[in-house]
């Protein structure tokens, strides 16, 4: 008999996005993000990070202060590099990510074809960007859901 206590394909790939999420220098927010064919198959992971060749230690961390001290003209967020890292098209494609994509992720997500967002954390959900995204997803009949938080543990 088979056992009845396995992991189902949200908490699977959400799993993956938390892995992936893992591997971010970051010390405020880590995000990961896993992208999954129709046919089950993960084709694209990415996590917050600077760009290929940026040095990690030779740019800021900070979230506060002047534009150029602090971490946002510089971190690529994981949901583009999902996407740039994808093997293949993303036409409806599903984008488990850890936190709900901000704006100018959204554009990206829309424009590669993705058809649905799985996320785990809607901390911003009353910011502007958060409301854009929404307004952008709705209109383009991109769908969007909560996971309840999963079962398993990946301890460090």
């Amino acid at each position: 008999m088979k056992r009845n206590d396995y992991i189902s394909w949200d908490e699977y790939f959400m799993g993956v996005a938390l892995l992936s999420s893992m591997r971010s220098k970051d010390p405020n927010t880590q995000v990961g993000a896993c992208i999954v064919n129709p046919k089950k198959r993960i084709i694209g992971i990415g996590y917050n990070g600077l760009p290929f060749g940026c040095d990690d230690d030779e740019f800021p961390w900070e979230n506060e202060g002047e534009f150029l001290d602090t971490k946002y003209p510089y971190v690529v967020h994981a949901e583009p590099n999902a996407i740039l890292n994808s093997t293949e098209k993303l036409d409806d494609c599903t984008l488990y990510v850890t936190l709900f994509p901000c704006n100018e992720c959204t554009k990206l997500i829309i424009q590669s074809g993705i058809k649905e967002i799985v996320y785990l954390d809607d901390k911003y959900a009353h910011t502007t960007p958060t409301l854009a995204s929404k307004k952008m997803l709705d209109s383009a009949k991109v769908k969007y859901r909560k996971m309840k938080p999963i079962k398993v543990r990946i301890e460090k």
